[in-house]
């Protein structure tokens, strides 16, 4: 790093409280030369609420001028200065502005922070019920129905739990073509406005979560979709369908989802499943 330039900032936003923002946000805004937000009027009402004054210059940073902002906000780091990154919510650059910024940033040797808070992802992850040992984020979706299809048609296979953004009027569309290309007994939960006065997390089936769906949603969605299971450790003989089983009910799974995806990988009819799992406790 060289001993002229600057330090850019990324900092984390509430998702829906505000007293969730971390005590450094406050700091920072009150300190940077330069704040770059994604929107300057939610960047007002958020500084009003915190009782904070931007002491620096105020620029927009959104998708449409990110590419063609990046080099002022490089050159104003080169030049020495402290230029504090914040978007609508959650941290920047995750599905929001701020990668090309990051990445100019690092190739000229400009340090890189962050100031860690609030994060839809982590949170939805956490309260979904699903396993958290491994996960992998996905954005939003395609929103034209085929690109959609093709995306998770090649998610079908994948093990870790996922994480998606979607916005409410897409979230039904969404959830069909889930179940449609990873199953209607894939486990899933629907988390919506996380943190705030309504928040809502809807954990089921991908079958049931649709039909939730088809009666309307509102606010901000993200989605955790369980990951798949390798089907070569299925195998249709009583001692494998039955470990099968207990292996998902231990990941959080219940017993009846369990069974169902159990029986649909092994290929076997679920109440051959059932008895089996039943039949050993009774033992017992």
């Amino acid at each position: 790093m060289t001993g002229s330039s600057g330090v850019l900032v990324l900092a984390a936003t509430p998702i829906g409280r505000v007293a969730d923002a971390p005590p450094r946000l406050a700091e920072e805004l009150a300190s940077a030369d330069v704040v770059a937000a994604e929107d300057t009027r939610r960047l007002k009402r958020l500084t009003t609420d915190l009782g904070v004054t931007i002491g620096g210059r105020v620029v927009s940073y959104f998708e449409g001028n990110e590419t063609a902002r990046t080099p002022a906000l490089l050159e104003a780091l080169l030049a020495g200065e402290r230029v504090l990154l914040v978007t609508d919510a959650g941290m920047p650059s995750v599905s929001d502005p701020g990668y090309r910024l990051v990445a100019a940033a690092v190739e000229h040797d400009v340090h890189v922070t962050a100031v860690p808070g609030p994060s839809a992802v982590l949170t939805a992850l956490a309260v979904s019920g699903l396993p958290v040992d491994r996960f992998c984020f996905e954005g939003f979706l395609p929103r034209k129905a085929g690109e959609r299809a093709r995306r998770l048609a090649g998610l079908a296979a994948e093990e870790r739990t996922m994480v998606f953004f979607e916005a409410p009027h897409r979230t039904e569309a969404a959830l069909a073509a889930m179940a449609e290309a990873f199953g209607a007994d894939r486990a899933a939960a629907v988390c919506r406005e996380l943190t705030k006065t309504h928040e809502e997390v809807r954990r089921g089936p991908l079958a049931e979560l649709v039909a939730w769906a088809a009666e309307g949603v509102r606010g901000e969605v993200t989605l955790v979709v369980a990951g798949a299971v390798p089907t070569a450790l299925v195998g249709d003989d009583p001692a494998s369908l039955r470990a099968a089983v207990a292996e998902r009910e231990a990941g959080g799974t219940t017993r009846k989802e369990a069974i169902v995806e159990v029986a649909r990988l092994a290929g076997v009819p679920k109440r051959e499943v059932y008895d089996l799992v039943h039949r050993k406790e009774g033992k017992s």
